[in-house]
């Protein structure tokens, strides 16, 4: 695995979802109650920022049309979405979040 720092720790939103980038890439940040998960920020239904969605626990909602994604391996859960999104490998290495790029 190339583990690459992404982001602080002190920097997420308990709880909650926060946009990161990495070069070109916008990315999401999921903290959950079993550790944190990374995808790519962008819904591959419409193109919406997941960042903006509704994010509870384990799910994110897409603002745009609802369709909804798990964040620990991005398979849809709900309607519109129907492929799964983009998820990245994550750890916490002393205090910074790191994804497999």
């Amino acid at each position: 695995m190339s583990w690459t720092d992404l982001i602080a720790v002190s920097a997420l939103e308990r709880g909650w979802v926060t946009p990161a980038s990495l070069g070109p890439r916008r990315l999401a940040v999921y903290d959950t109650p079993s550790g944190v998960h990374v995808s790519l920020a962008l819904c591959n239904h419409a193109g919406a920022n997941l960042c903006d969605g509704y994010f509870d626990e384990y799910v994110i909602e897409c603002p745009l049309h609802q369709g909804a994604f798990d964040v620990r391996d991005g398979k849809p859960v709900s309607a519109p979405a129907t492929r799964p999104m983009k998820v990245f490998a994550a750890r916490v290495q002393a205090g910074i979040v790191q994804i497999d790029v």
